[in-house]
């Protein structure tokens, strides 16, 4: 049996070959570059001048509500909150080529998404409190999932049942590249390709899945590419071009809707901050030098420079709506600051429809104790 492997000398599988094959991927799609040059004639032309415009707005919107939002942590004001500067093109871009029916499983980098689709920001302030009432929201979506990956097994449950419905919409949601190497992500991918249902997985590739970088996660080329073991077509985007975000999203949604089954996309973005507002440096894992292409890569300044040039845009313009989103934020947290606090009684009796014996002892503890 010895050499059976071989064929005069030859290996009867090329597996170097084979895995060399495996970075002969499409270059991501682009429609305006870096310099802010249009790279797609055609797609470009596709959008209005107020579709630009709105589009910057939505940016800025969330370039703001970050800002804002890490002032109201700093002050103590806040809960868990995961910082999205940066990630504007690719959160946005997104979001806004769902429709209102379609069902968000966001994750906790995914609020401004949330808010696009319809929750309050002071109902997105009182989830990152943890309190009960941030998560009365009427938009079409579930609470932002902390686990990592699992809002992929979410998306696949809540993608069966819309196909089940008959329903002319999708479940979309997103994730970031620490996710794919979850099994969750696996899991929910690979249940929706087997059915055909209509899910939109995101991964939002910000480099890093807290300090550990993307090459240290994955030998895959790609993250894109993991969906193929599912049977899900998937293409990566240029995630600091917030037009080729919406055209491929829009694209997807078509696709799927059409009764295709899923779809995965892979936006290239970046983080320009922490993982999160717990504490984490990114000095500590990044160098200036790695971080400055990103910068260079700025969404805001990508759209910008054309809107400028359009003459559809200006400082001034600009100036005004941050502050004006900056207010209504502060009216926000302003708001959640009135809700009542939660209390730990009301929790209990939340828990089980009908309280156990047990439990009912521990509701009558801590209502004595909320009472003085």
């Amino acid at each position: 049996m010895k050499g059976l492997w071989r064929m005069a000398n030859k290996p009867i599988v090329d597996f170097e070959a084979l895995k060399n094959n495996l970075s002969n991927v499409s270059k991501p799609i682009q429609v305006l570059n870096e310099k802010a040059e249009i790279t797609d004639q055609e797609v470009f032309d596709s959008f209005s001048d107020d579709d630009l415009v709105e589009f910057m707005k939505k940016m800025v919107w969330e370039r703001a509500l970050h800002e804002q939002t890490m002032n109201f942590s700093r002050q103590g004001r806040m809960g868990f909150y995961a910082p999205t500067e940066g990630e504007e093109a690719s959160e946005m871009g997104t979001v806004l080529a769902m429709k209102k029916n379609d069902y968000l499983l966001p994750a906790y980098r995914d609020v401004p998404q949330l808010i696009q689709h319809g929750a309050t920001v002071t109902q997105a302030y009182l989830w990152s409190r943890g309190h009960v009432a941030g998560n009365k929201f009427e938009a079409r979506s579930m609470m932002p999932q902390i686990i990592i990956g699992a809002a992929y097994d979410e998306a696949a449950g809540v993608a069966m049942g819309l196909k089940k419905n008959g329903e002319d919409a999708i479940a979309f949601t997103y994730t970031g590249d620490g996710g794919t190497s979850q099994g969750d992500s696996y899991e929910g991918m690979n249940f929706a390709g087997a059915f055909k249902v209509p899910a939109l997985f995101i991964v939002q590739n910000n480099g890093f899945a807290i300090s550990t970088p993307r090459a240290k996660q994955t030998a895959a080329p790609t993250l894109a590419q993991k969906a193929v073991a599912a049977g899900i077509p998937s293409i990566q985007v240029d995630g600091m071009d917030i037009l080729a975000c919406y055209a491929v999203a829009k694209a997807a949604r078509e696709y799927i809707t059409a009764g295709n089954g899923p779809v995965m996309i892979e936006t290239l973005t970046y983080r320009f901050g922490a993982h999160s507002s717990a504490g984490d440096d990114p000095k500590r894992y990044r160098t200036k030098a790695e971080e400055q292409p990103w910068f260079d890569k700025d969404p805001l300044i990508r759209l910008r420079k054309v809107l400028e040039d359009k003459g559809l845009w200006s400082e001034e313009q600009e100036d005004k709506l941050v502050d004006e989103y900056k207010a209504s934020f502060k009216e926000a947290i302003k708001e959640a600051d009135a809700v009542p606090e939660d209390k730990v009684s009301d929790m209990l009796k939340r828990t089980f429809e009908i309280p156990t014996p047990e439990m009912k002892k521990e509701i009558a503890k801590f209502e004595a104790k909320e009472s003085k």
